[in-house]
Protein backbone atom coordinates (compact mmCIF):
# COMPACT_ATOMS: atom_id res chain seq x y z
CA UNK A 1 0.00 0.00 0.00
CA UNK A 2 1.60 3.14 -1.31
CA UNK A 3 1.25 6.70 0.35
CA UNK A 4 -0.68 7.65 -2.68
CA UNK A 5 -3.28 5.44 -2.02
CA UNK A 6 -3.69 6.62 1.73
CA UNK A 7 -3.78 10.00 0.58
CA UNK A 8 -6.73 9.05 -1.64
CA UNK A 9 -8.22 7.14 1.29
CA UNK A 10 -8.23 9.72 3.88
CA UNK A 11 -9.36 12.39 1.54
CA UNK A 12 -11.94 10.11 0.03
CA UNK A 13 -12.89 9.62 3.81
CA UNK A 14 -13.20 13.32 4.20
CA UNK A 15 -15.29 13.68 1.31
CA UNK A 16 -17.21 10.95 2.04
CA UNK A 17 -18.04 12.00 6.05
CA UNK A 18 -19.00 15.25 4.87
CA UNK A 19 -21.58 14.24 2.75
CA UNK A 20 -22.51 11.70 5.53
CA UNK A 21 -23.18 13.97 8.26
CA UNK A 22 -24.72 16.83 6.04
CA UNK A 23 -27.22 14.27 5.49
CA UNK A 24 -27.88 13.39 9.14
CA UNK A 25 -28.07 16.74 10.22
CA UNK A 26 -29.52 18.42 7.27
CA UNK A 27 -31.31 15.98 5.09
CA UNK A 28 -32.85 13.25 8.26
CA UNK A 29 -34.40 16.32 9.22
CA UNK A 30 -37.33 16.14 6.58
CA UNK A 31 -37.88 12.74 6.85
CA UNK A 32 -37.52 12.75 10.83
CA UNK A 33 -38.55 16.10 11.96
CA UNK A 34 -35.40 16.11 13.42
CA UNK A 35 -31.37 15.44 13.02
CA UNK A 36 -29.75 12.01 13.30
CA UNK A 37 -27.69 13.28 16.03
CA UNK A 38 -24.43 11.05 15.11
CA UNK A 39 -22.07 12.86 18.01
CA UNK A 40 -24.73 12.53 20.55
CA UNK A 41 -25.41 8.72 20.15
CA UNK A 42 -21.99 7.86 19.95
CA UNK A 43 -21.40 10.15 23.16
CA UNK A 44 -23.87 8.13 24.92
CA UNK A 45 -22.84 4.66 23.51
CA UNK A 46 -19.03 6.15 25.12
CA UNK A 47 -20.17 7.89 28.10
CA UNK A 48 -18.42 11.13 26.20
CA UNK A 49 -19.47 14.79 25.46
CA UNK A 50 -20.80 15.49 22.34
CA UNK A 51 -17.22 17.01 21.11
CA UNK A 52 -15.79 13.93 21.90
CA UNK A 53 -18.49 11.66 19.92
CA UNK A 54 -18.01 13.96 16.80
CA UNK A 55 -14.11 13.52 17.04
CA UNK A 56 -15.15 10.11 17.02
CA UNK A 57 -17.68 10.22 13.76
CA UNK A 58 -14.77 11.95 12.54
CA UNK A 59 -12.03 10.08 12.55
CA UNK A 60 -14.18 6.94 12.43
CA UNK A 61 -15.38 8.43 8.66
CA UNK A 62 -12.01 9.85 7.66
CA UNK A 63 -9.15 7.42 8.75
CA UNK A 64 -10.80 4.19 9.98
CA UNK A 65 -13.09 3.45 7.53
CA UNK A 66 -11.25 4.42 4.31
CA UNK A 67 -7.72 2.71 5.47
CA UNK A 68 -10.53 -0.71 6.80
CA UNK A 69 -11.39 -0.28 3.07
CA UNK A 70 -7.68 -0.28 1.54
CA UNK A 71 -6.82 -3.37 3.81
CA UNK A 72 -9.40 -5.33 3.09
CA UNK A 73 -12.60 -4.46 1.62
CA UNK A 74 -11.09 -3.45 -2.03
CA UNK A 75 -8.99 -6.67 -1.96
CA UNK A 76 -12.49 -9.05 -0.06
CA UNK A 77 -15.26 -7.53 -1.76
CA UNK A 78 -16.40 -8.40 -5.33
CA UNK A 79 -17.20 -5.43 -7.70
CA UNK A 80 -16.22 -2.27 -8.98
CA UNK A 81 -14.82 0.47 -6.15
CA UNK A 82 -17.90 2.06 -6.11
CA UNK A 83 -19.88 -1.39 -5.33
CA UNK A 84 -17.30 -2.22 -2.87
CA UNK A 85 -17.49 0.50 -0.79
CA UNK A 86 -21.62 0.67 -0.65
CA UNK A 87 -20.86 -3.31 0.55
CA UNK A 88 -18.77 -1.78 2.90
CA UNK A 89 -21.19 0.70 4.22
CA UNK A 90 -24.34 -1.89 4.08
CA UNK A 91 -21.85 -3.53 6.76
CA UNK A 92 -21.27 -0.44 8.75
CA UNK A 93 -24.89 0.12 8.88
CA UNK A 94 -26.26 -3.51 9.57
CA UNK A 95 -23.87 -3.12 12.78
CA UNK A 96 -25.20 0.15 13.67
CA UNK A 97 -28.61 -0.86 13.33
CA UNK A 98 -27.89 -4.69 15.29
CA UNK A 99 -24.89 -4.21 17.49
CA UNK A 100 -25.01 -0.45 18.59
CA UNK A 101 -28.43 0.43 18.74
CA UNK A 102 -29.18 -2.39 21.15
CA UNK A 103 -26.64 -1.33 23.55
CA UNK A 104 -27.72 2.67 23.72
CA UNK A 105 -31.63 1.26 24.37
CA UNK A 106 -32.60 2.41 20.94
CA UNK A 107 -33.76 -1.50 19.87
CA UNK A 108 -32.82 -3.72 17.22
CA UNK A 109 -33.27 -1.52 14.06
CA UNK A 110 -33.86 1.15 16.13
CA UNK A 111 -37.02 0.20 17.55
CA UNK A 112 -37.36 2.19 20.75
CA UNK A 113 -35.78 5.02 18.97
CA UNK A 114 -36.56 6.63 15.36
CA UNK A 115 -38.59 3.38 13.97
CA UNK A 116 -38.38 2.54 10.17
CA UNK A 117 -38.00 5.87 8.82
CA UNK A 118 -34.49 6.51 11.29
CA UNK A 119 -33.73 3.15 10.00
CA UNK A 120 -34.15 3.89 6.26
CA UNK A 121 -32.51 7.64 6.77
CA UNK A 122 -29.73 5.84 7.90
CA UNK A 123 -28.98 3.31 5.38
CA UNK A 124 -29.06 5.83 3.08
CA UNK A 125 -26.49 7.86 4.66
CA UNK A 126 -24.74 4.87 5.15
CA UNK A 127 -24.91 4.08 0.93
CA UNK A 128 -23.99 7.85 0.07
CA UNK A 129 -20.85 7.50 2.18
CA UNK A 130 -19.75 3.77 1.03
CA UNK A 131 -20.56 4.63 -2.28
CA UNK A 132 -18.16 8.10 -2.47
CA UNK A 133 -15.78 6.08 -0.79
CA UNK A 134 -15.10 3.68 -3.17
CA UNK A 135 -15.87 5.76 -6.05
CA UNK A 136 -12.85 8.23 -4.88
CA UNK A 137 -10.42 5.72 -3.49
CA UNK A 138 -11.27 3.47 -6.75
CA UNK A 139 -9.90 5.80 -8.99
CA UNK A 140 -6.13 5.64 -7.52
CA UNK A 141 -7.14 1.72 -7.28
CA UNK A 142 -7.73 1.66 -11.41
CA UNK A 143 -4.85 3.71 -11.97
CA UNK A 144 -2.37 1.21 -10.27
CA UNK A 145 -3.96 -1.95 -11.82
CA UNK A 146 -3.54 -0.70 -15.91
CA UNK A 147 0.24 0.50 -14.37
CA UNK A 148 -0.40 4.35 -15.09
CA UNK A 149 0.58 6.94 -12.78
CA UNK A 150 -1.17 10.25 -11.41
CA UNK A 151 -0.54 13.47 -13.33
CA UNK A 152 1.70 15.51 -10.87
CA UNK A 153 -0.22 18.41 -9.19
Amino acid sequence: MNSKRIARALIAGAIATIAMTGMAYFVAPMMLGHPMDIAQMLAGFLGVNWTTGMLMHLTNGIVVFPLFYLVLADRLLPGPPWLKGLLLALGLWFVLEAGMLPMIRAGFFNTNGGGPKAVLAALMAHLVYGTLLGSVIGNVTELASLGLKERPT
